[in-house]
């Protein structure tokens, strides 16, 4: 077979470039046949050109073109001609010019396609998974793993320009405890032993600070084996950081300044030096979740000072218990917020409809509230007043209309208008509160169109990626309750630094502590997470003799990562940038799937290969496994 190598791309040539003969390489995207004369839009990577074939070409040439079908894989050979001022398209890089072919070599045929490679396909996700190479060819795809490359580039580049080493960690590791399952890898030279994939470089990250490198990075894969969730991935990327003599605010700025190289080189998009902070409480209070969306307001109102004026007994009901929970939660030495009572006002919001406020209830009862109260702001002849719902519970005297002094002390508080529509959620644990009304918040968000869709840009801007909004989520718990098997546990990882003003009561209120613990979130995704560690040896054994874990056990789980802390290891902290959701909020997407080459579906399968697949009894016997089925 001939093959003739191209002298360019197909998103190369221009005007100028006229009287020109050149060779492209690529795939047919379409072909048209209009009165004896063919067009063929040949792609590759870097854009479409229009080759011609006309009606006056050789019998030869003719014959080739009857043949051609979309993705059949050519090499075109021909002089590169103005295109007729009618014919010109704007919306091409190279709609002003055409390649009269002169030679066509099919260098492969493509069968019948199971879907059509368009720039947004609308064929399913199985299918598309499972011919993810034809998914691929897309340009959306093309420009999302290209986006992906760059971001990679930048971030190296922008890392050793610091002063970190990029430093890679081992894939087979010991199997820890650090949240989910391992992934598990049994050796063949040592039976009934195993290695682990890393859910993490967590412990080798804090041992290269303890051997002295100071300033450690890598884009670490990282393997979890979790239940098939939302957009979860059983393996994915992360940007791994770690730095010795650092605060908090250290590891902070050094992050801001990475994406702030990143956005500003990839995007063009120039972020705020300093990045918006709140501590968990502020971000559970006022926007019900510590990964809050700031691309919209609406924050959380605490209703409770209206409650006692008011008569609806079943928001007072949730008050009483949450303090008797309280002070019974006290009474053992476990730390609980009592009840609340939380509000949100949508602006303009009055014409909501029964079935919509309804769907918002639904939305709510997902995350334990009992039911999603509501009223409306109307406005009459005199000043505002509230109508409809629990309306009546806070009239001033019982059967009147609700515009006396405690409606007007509601509106004015809430500073709500004639129009709005006000939601309630009242409980006994505040955090369910908080949380169930938060999701009430992200639901309006995205149905208002206060923010964008899966490749949108926001609600006034007039194009690119849309608004990003970065906030700092800091001050974590350190522990949280499990009751279930009665015992505190780390609530986020055994290694975090607690606040200094915590150790003398580490073990006396564990509930009260508070880690040196902090999460980038941007566009209401968690971005990054990360903490100052624990270097001190004996810290780390008062921290997991807190969570449950005898001195014998940890000594086998994590004895060399305590054995190196006696070697003076120094103060250190780091933090851990997910790039595959980087990746996804940069290109406005909505789902990680969308920037990884070839991921898994929603139950961790792969449809294009099969994976996970079986393996033959020679594999199993040499490994001295057995498969036990079930029953």
């Amino acid at each position: 077979m001939e093959i003739l190598k191209r002298t360019v791309n197909c998103g190369a040539l221009r005007k100028t470039d006229a009287g020109k003969t050149v060779i492209l390489n690529g795939w047919v995207h379409r072909k048209r046949d209009h009165g004896g004369i063919s067009f063929i839009n040949l792609r590759d990577r870097w854009g479409i050109t229009q080759a011609v074939i006309d009606q006056d070409a050789p019998a030869e040439l003719a014959g080739i073109a009857s043949e051609l079908r979309n993705e059949y894989c050519l090499a075109v050979e021909g002089k590169v001609r103005p295109r007729p001022p009618e014919m010109v398209n704007p919306d091409m890089p190279t709609g002003e010019i055409e390649v009269a072919a002169e030679r066509i070599v099919i260098l492969n045929r493509s069968g019948v396609l199971p879907f059509q490679i368009d720039e947004k396909t609308s064929a399913g996700e199985d299918l598309r998974l499972k011919y993810r190479y034809l998914d691929l060819r897309s340009f959306a795809m093309q420009n999302r793993i290209r986006l992906r490359s760059e971001v990679s580039f930048a971030v190296r580049e922008w890392m050793t320009g610091q002063g970190f080493y990029e430093i890679e960690t081992p894939t087979f590791i010991r199997s820890t405890p650090e949240g989910a399952r391992d992934y598990l890898v049994p050796s063949r030279l040592y039976p009934g032993k195993f290695y682990a994939l890393p859910q993490s470089p967590q412990l080798y990250k804090q041992i290269l600070m303890v051997a002295g490198f100071d300033k450690y990075f890598q884009i670490a894969r990282c393997y979890r084996d979790e239940d098939a969730r939302g957009d979860r991935q059983p393996e994915f990327t992360q940007i791994d950081i770690e730095m010795s003599f650092v605060s908090r605010d250290d590891v902070l700025a050094m992050t801001e300044g990475l994406f702030g190289h990143v956005f500003k080189k990839i995007l063009g998009v120039e972020l705020p030096a300093r990045f918006t902070r709140l501590t968990y409480e502020e971000a559970m209070e006022r926007y019900g979740t510590d990964k809050p969306d700031l691309r919209f307001d609406m924050l959380l109102h605490d209703f409770s000072p209206w409650v006692e004026q008011g008569s609806f007994q079943a928001f007072k009901d949730a008050l009483g218990r949450g303090e008797a929970d309280r002070k019974e939660a006290a009474a053992k030495g476990v730390s609980a917020s009592g009840g609340g009572v939380k509000a949100l006002v949508v602006k303009s919001g009055a014409g909501y409809s029964r079935k919509q406020i309804e769907e918002l209830e639904a939305q709510a009862k997902i995350y334990r509230a009992k039911g999603l109260a509501w009223m409306k702001v109307a406005c009459g002849e005199g000043s505002p007043f509230l109508e409809g719902g629990a309306a009546k519970f806070f009239a001033d005297t019982a059967g009147a209309p609700a515009d006396g002094e405690l409606a007007r002390s509601i509106i004015t508080g809430l500073k709500a208008e004639p129009g709005d529509l006000v939601l309630m959620v009242a409980d006994s644990r505040r955090s369910v509160a908080n949380t169930a009304l938060g999701a009430v918040r992200s639901k309006l968000g995205r149905d208002l169109g206060l923010v964008p869709g899966a490749g949108q840009p926001a609600a006034g801007n007039a194009a690119g990626p849309g608004r990003f909004e970065f906030v700092w989520i800091v001050d974590f718990p350190m522990f949280e309750f499990n009751e279930e098997e009665n015992r505190w546990e780390a609530a986020h990882h055994l290694f975090t630094w607690p606040q200094e003003q915590y150790h003398a009561v580490l073990e006396r209120d564990p509930g009260s502590v508070k880690g040196d613990l902090y999460d980038l979130v941007l566009n209401g995704y968690e971005l990054a997470s990360g903490s100052i560690r624990i270097h001190d040896p004996e810290l780390q054994k008062r921290i997991f003799s807190i969570v449950g874990i005898k001195a014998e056990e940890a000594e086998k789980k994590f004895g060399f990562l305590t054995e190196a802390f006696t070697y003076g290891a120094p103060p250190h902290g780091g933090i851990a940038p997910g790039l595959d959701r980087l990746v996804m909020l940069m290109a406005g997407e909505t789902s990680i799937k969308e920037v990884i080459t070839f991921p898994k579906n929603s139950f961790a399968v792969s449809p294009m290969d099969d994976c996970p697949g079986d393996v033959d009894q020679k594999q199993l016997d040499e490994l001295h496994l057995r498969i036990v089925k079930n029953e």
